[in-house]
């Protein structure tokens, strides 16, 4: 098992890369799919490293992922009454809601920070913040995701992952031991699905704007989505260098799996300034590449100077 011991200040990317070919060289080898998790399939042990299981009073009410030693990321729709931290627990490294969870580690929260525009998830904004009341020991099984800039694209059809112990169809909970589900979905487009949501159905006659902080995923005819319960966890995306990026936070959508109805989620590029004003101590991803574009576009523009200059005399 990899040492994490040294690892404080270390970015995600960073922490990310130290355990290639330990857990994470396991991941998604022989994927069977099932019909759970409306069309879903239970996780292998330590996939999801940064998966946060949040409780209120003993139960399971929102996922979450953790960000670094001292922080996780959720929904605003998870905390109505986000002053009594006490009510909550914070679990990471958790596989399984019922039953033995070697890897896990247990967490009080010290403060829940939601964004100070949000009203409901309909209308946006809706992401929190909370603060660990110590932090957090990471393993091969507890790792931070990382976060994107505000530049960071997440194109339609990009297939990316979202994870949870939700319901696995309307109204129908996961059955014991509620192992972690995991969906692989692709992402549409801000105004494809906001064409989707203009159409009135049978099951949903009313419609929805899907605004410029959110992002969907999933199917147009429906039948494979996040559901009740994932709420707050995270949409996860592999970029061209292998990092797990979070693209959105599980926020809402009308029924589960429905046609013209996709998942609906916070869109985490819209929020970068937000993140980074709260916790300035957070990389995000993106970060590191822009500098060095903007190096390499200093560089090219004193070469021409350079030339220019050759010419004139």
């Amino acid at each position: 098992m990899a040492d994490f011991r040294r690892t404080l200040g270390m970015n995600c990317r960073a922490i990310q890369s130290r355990v290639s070919g330990n857990v994470k060289g396991r991941w998604r080898v022989g994927r069977v799919l099932s019909s759970r998790i409306m069309g879903g399939a239970d996780s292998k042990a330590g996939a999801w490293p940064w998966q946060v299981d949040l409780q209120e009073n003993g139960a399971h009410i929102c996922g979450g992922s953790l960000l670094n030693e001292n922080w996780v990321l959720s929904a605003a729709h998870c905390f109505p009454t986000p002053s009594s931290v006490s009510v909550y627990q914070i679990y990471i490294g958790r596989y399984m809601l019922n039953g033995y969870n070697q890897y896990e580690q247990s967490l009080k929260i010290s403060q829940i920070l939601v964004h100070p525009s949000y009203q409901e998830p309909h209308k946006g904004f809706d992401i929190a913040l909370v603060q660990l009341s110590s932090a957090v020991a990471f393993t091969d099984y507890i790792q931070p995701v990382c976060l994107p800039t505000s530049t960071v694209l997440f194109p339609e059809a990009m297939e990316c992952w979202v994870t949870g112990w939700g319901n696995v169809g309307s109204s129908v909970s996961l059955p014991s031991p509620g192992i972690l589900q995991e969906l692989q979905l692709p992402i549409i487009s801000q105004s494809s699905c906001n064409q989707m949501y203009q159409v009135p159905t049978s099951l949903h006659p009313t419609t929805s704007d899907i605004l410029s902080d959110m992002i969907c995923a999933g199917f147009q005819e429906g039948q494979k989505d996040a559901c009740q319960g994932d709420s707050g966890g995270p949409l996860v995306c592999t970029m061209i260098n292998g990092t797990w990026v979070q693209a959105g936070i599980v926020s809402w959508g009308d029924g589960c799996g429905d046609p013209n109805r996709p998942g609906v989620y916070a869109y985490l590029p819209a929020y970068s300034e937000w993140i980074t004003q709260t916790v300035p101590t957070l990389e995000l991803y993106g970060g590191a590449q822009n500098s060095l574009a903007c190096s390499l576009s200093v560089c090219l523009n004193a070469v021409l100077s350079l030339l220019l200059v050759a010419l004139l005399r």
